[in-house]
């Protein structure tokens, strides 16, 4: 006869949970190996594969199955007779068939994760009475149908069903609650929700048949309502009308056509002038065709265009002429609400040519504060090469970076395929050291960088981190970033931010760089998203779920982890003064950096 410890689970449990993994191993697994499923045992006194127990009453409450090789089916009516059960992770397996109406008896459940797996048909609706869910994953299947209705789960913060064949409409979900979602990649169809500003068209693209906010594709408008009835004579008054409409429509193109030849035949006997052309910032005719892109149209200041053009000290530049940056094909890489970036070869040099725009700062200002930042020389600082000023149009000139930005290699298939924790940490330490270099020498001149995201640090051809485009965003705007992404400042607060928290924007923005770093996840809503959720996940004691899964595959020490989490989470805080400065991160960062060379030595 068995024995049931004290606060165990039952005999009851305990086979229904030993005929779960029977069901979705399809009994591929041999006893042997069998992760310790035995009735003879106990799953949290005798630590059953992937089973976690709650430590006061020793009851299941995780199971964590992910890359088992499980290539059976899920079977909720079992594996819900662990009443306790919080968290059930299958990902990355080969589980198959359909998700049971059943899963609604785990009503504990708060973690729900099926990502990478051959489940298909629909998503049960039962789903919506797991009230105490928070995340759910489905990403990387092929479950088709509607999406139920999960308005009701007032907790749920992720919702991830990319990469399915899901139908229908998008429910509503309670969007300003949520902090991850994603049906990209669907058969998804109609209106998209009011997402409260909290997500951006990568959530909802490759699903052709959606339509509205995010996504740039407006949608139709809704039908008129059907007339109504009207009697036989109704009927022909408005047939009359309509007619005499028509007539006198006719009659005001005809007037509009020979009004329009008379002015065409003066023009023809005036002095002739050849439209196709357009005079380039040079002075120099040219046609629309062969026109640069951030080339200036005739003005006034034409002759002085040259002038307003300064060459910086650099090897690059010693034959740069502004002529031939404007007579050189441009091609558009990047296109935001700042400015437009393009990519110029001139005389077989490659370059990048910055088109600021939306900044009301005079020539003086504007080449004063280029000046002054061209003299702050840092070897992880992209130097300027040469900058343009005049009324109408600001450029800047950098080298261009052939291994482009941290961004791509972090989150496109552009980038390196690993992209290692040493490395990682490496570009954390030589960013927070530029950039507290350039605070420090700043400071006085109140120039921030106002712009840090990880498209703006660019790698070089040995891989390091240079900061692209610094001081390039006008004060004001810095300022009104700070009181949109620092909740707890109050509106009648936000027009006494000092300086020194305008700065402490640039340490709030190097913050979301390092959640980038250690998540792997891109940036939306300017990291406010990001942040957001990874402060839930820690406030929910599930630190392990924030970094990046290759960097926990590779063997990556948690503890430097989580020392560079918490730098991060200092960087985020919602108050500027509780920030620290940039000069006390690039202090902590080295620290973290060190003990990680001291421990690869060691090991070496």
């Amino acid at each position: 006869m068995l024995l049931v410890l004290a606060g165990s689970e039952t005999l009851e449990v305990r086979r229904a949970l030993v005929k779960f993994m029977n069901k979705i191993s399809l009994g591929n697994i041999s006893k042997e190996v069998n992760f310790g499923w035995d009735l003879s045992s106990d799953p949290c006194t005798n630590k059953w594969e992937g089973i976690t127990c709650d430590s006061r009453n020793q009851h299941v409450k995780n199971i964590v199955l992910d890359q088992k090789n499980l290539t059976g089916i899920l079977d909720a009516s079992f594996v819900c007779e662990a009443t306790s059960l919080a968290v059930l992770s299958l990902n990355e397996n080969e589980i198959v068939g359909t998700l049971p109406q059943e899963i609604s008896n785990c009503r504990r459940l708060t973690h729900f994760y099926l990502r990478g797996n051959k489940l298909s048909s629909n998503l049960p609706s039962s789903l919506s009475r797991l009230s105490n869910l928070k995340r759910f994953v489905i990403s990387d299947n092929a479950f088709s149908g509607q999406i139920p209705d999960m308005s009701r789960i007032s907790g749920l913060i992720t919702f991830l069903a990319e990469r399915n064949q899901l139908t229908g409409q998008i429910p509503e979900f309670d969007f300003s609650n949520l902090v991850e979602f994603n049906v990209s990649y669907n058969n998804l169809t109609g209106p998209i929700p009011d997402v409260k500003d909290q997500f951006s068209s990568s959530s909802f693209l490759g699903n052709p048949g959606l339509c509205g906010v995010p996504l740039p594709s407006i949608c139709p408008p809704s039908p008129p309502p059907p007339p109504h009835p009207v009697d036989k004579e109704k009927k022909v008054s408005y047939f009359i009308y309509l007619g005499y409409a028509i007539l006198g429509l006719i009659i005001i193109l005809l007037l509009v056509w020979k009004l329009f030849k008379c002015i065409r035949k003066k023009k023809s006997n005036s002095t002739p002038m050849d439209h196709n052309k357009t005079i380039s910032s040079s002075g120099v005719t040219k046609t629309p065709k062969n026109r640069s892109e951030y080339s200036i149209t005739s003005s006034p200041e034409n002759s002085m265009l040259s002038a307003s053009f300064e060459i910086l000290s650099s090897p690059l530049a010693n034959k740069l002429r502004f002529e031939d940056l404007l007579r050189a094909p441009a091609e558009l890489i990047e296109k935001g609400k700042h400015g437009s970036v393009f990519k110029v070869n001139v005389d077989g040099v490659t370059l990048v040519v910055k088109r600021i725009s939306g900044w009301n700062i005079s020539k003086y200002d504007f080449k004063k504060r280029m000046q002054r930042i061209h003299r702050m020389k840092h070897p992880h600082v992209l130097p300027l090469v040469a900058f343009y000023s005049s009324k109408q149009e600001k450029l800047t000139v950098y080298k261009y970076q052939q291994n482009g930005s941290l961004f791509k290699h972090l989150h496109t298939s552009q980038g390196s395929k690993v992209f290692e924790w040493a490395s990682r940490l490496a570009i954390a330490a030589s960013v927070a050291e530029a950039l507290a270099f350039m605070h420090e020498g700043l400071q006085n001149d109140n120039i921030p960088h106002g712009n840090m995201k990880s498209t703006n640090i660019m790698l070089n051809d040995d891989m390091e981190a240079c900061i692209s485009e610094y001081g390039l965003m006008p004060n004001n705007q810095d300022q009104s970033f700070v009181a949109q992404s620092d909740h707890s400042i109050r509106e009648d607060d936000s027009v006494a931010i000092t300086t020194r928290n305008t700065f402490k924007m640039d340490v709030y923005s190097f913050g979301v760089i390092l959640l980038e770093l250690l998540t792997g996840k891109p940036v939306q809503a300017s990291g406010y998203d990001l942040s957001r959720w990874v402060n839930s996940v820690v406030r929910a004691e599930w630190t392990g779920e924030v970094f990046d899964k290759s960097l926990i595959t590779d063997g990556t020490n948690e503890e430097r982890m989580i020392n560079l989490l918490h730098v991060a989470l200092k960087c985020i805080n919602t108050s500027p003064d509780a920030r620290p400065n940039m000069k006390e991160v690039a202090f902590i960062i080295n620290s973290i950096k060190e003990d990680e060379e001291k421990s690869v030595s060691a090991f070496s």
